[in-house]
């Protein structure tokens, strides 16, 4: 995702690139035309120090490792620096009350803002808001991210998901939680950007096993074992759901039960009048492409929404911002002849 954001950073209009963090001790001293894969020098090289980064006075970093470092962000927004993230942050809800009011206050304290988003969760619930538009009323958002994912198991944020665990093993559906709490914060985003109260959160879990032995690139799944993972982050008020975040994961085609998989996001709000968006962000046929070609795809899809942002949150409020906060938020293509 970082090489990504890079590749959109260099050739954008407004934007410079400035500085660069290694977290890695070996990138240290690298050009970052060359740890992007550009083929080219940018004269800007990696850094593992944070003052150095702070004293370069950046209107802007983009954050982007996979585990977040509270305390990193913390000094970044007391320093003044915004930051835009896809480091499991939509509202902070995930990170927990200490780490989340930690956060705020540095970002007011320096008068910076903090946003966070990708494809699902992030743009993908901004899109099922703005879908809202021609409502009188609505009493039900869903947002549904339906994909088999097995190309992908291998990845490491597959590890904390449990691929081809027991049937039944003890512990899961709570781990299946922790491992998805950043959709928690999405609930909570796409109730703020209607204008509701949401008093409680809560997340449900079932699995689907497969029925053969399946194939799966990096993983064992071997049959019986947890193929397919359905989990629903719901919102409510006063005893009534109203947005739910809902995950339907497979790696194996035959499992049980067998579930449909839409292989896109289905938004689905139910209101005067009904609702229903179909956004598909793969290309029909994925065997012309390469894995390669696949994982930079999925790369860019989550990391451009907050490359996109930047300037509306260079401009928004100080602390925790979500979609709510910032001006319509739209791509800045650039455009070749």
């Amino acid at each position: 995702m970082a090489r990504e954001s890079l590749k959109t950073i260099v050739e954008r209009p407004g934007l410079e690139l400035v500085g660069l963090y290694a977290f890695s001790r070996e990138k240290v001293g690298r050009d970052a035309g060359e740890l992007a894969g550009l083929g080219r020098s940018l004269g800007v090289t990696a850094t593992d120090d944070i003052d150095a980064l702070i004293a370069l006075q950046p209107d802007c970093v983009v954050y982007m490792p996979l585990y977040p470092d509270i305390e990193h962000l913390t000094r970044l927004l007391n320093a003044g620096v915004n930051v835009v993230s896809t480091a499991g942050f939509i509202t902070g809800r995930a990170y927990g009350a200490e780490s989340r009011a930690a956060l705020d206050e540095a970002a007011r304290a320096g008068n910076a803002s903090l946003f966070g988003s990708g494809i699902n969760p992030g743009f993908a619930d901004y899109l099922a808001t703005v879908a809202t538009g021609p409502c009188r009323e609505v009493n039900y958002l869903r947002v549904t991210e339906s994909f088999n994912i097995g190309l992908w198991a291998a990845d490491a944020n597959q590890n904390e998901l449990g691929w081809g665990r027991p049937a039944g093993d003890p512990g899961h559906a709570d781990e299946i939680r922790t491992a998805t709490a950043v959709f928690g914060d999405a609930v909570e985003s796409m109730a703020h950007q209607l204008g509701l109260s949401i008093d409680d959160i809560r997340c449900e879990v079932e699995f689907a096993h497969a029925t053969t032995d399946a194939d799966v690139p990096g993983r064992t799944v071997l049959r019986g074992s947890v193929a397919g993972i359905d989990v629903r982050w719901i919102g409510a008020e006063a005893g009534t759901d109203l947005v739910e975040a809902h995950l339907r994961w497979t790696v194996a085609a035959d499992i049980d039960p067998a579930w449909d998989i839409a292989m896109a996001y289905l938004i689905e709000v139910r209101g005067t009048p009904q609702i229903s968006l179909r956004v598909e962000v793969l290309p029909a046929d994925l065997t012309a492409l390469t894995l390669e070609d696949i994982s930079a795809m999925g790369s860019m899809i989550t990391a451009l929404p907050v490359v996109n942002a930047i300037p509306a949150v260079v401009a928004a409020r100080p602390g925790i911002v979500t979609y709510a906060d910032l001006p319509t938020v739209a791509s800045r293509l650039t455009v070749r002849n």
